[in-house]
């Protein structure tokens, strides 16, 4: 039998993500666990990791019209 590994995540630590409510903003995947991604704001590098699920998350910014 072979032994299949699925990946889990979407992205990979130091990924730039957005978020799907506030694009504007631009995140860095800093850690993944338990399906839940901690995300560090590239503005604000002292705040607190932001958390989101990979539903909240989007890889590229969308283009305003």
């Amino acid at each position: 039998m072979k032994n299949i590994q699925v990946e889990e995540n979407k992205y990979k630590v130091g990924d730039v993500v957005y978020e799907r409510t506030n694009p504007s903003q631009k995140l860095i995947v800093n850690r993944y666990q338990n399906r839940i991604y901690y995300c560090g704001s590239e503005e604000f590098t002292k705040r607190k990791d932001l958390v989101f699920f990979e539903r909240d998350l989007i890889s590229e910014k969308p283009v305003k019209k």
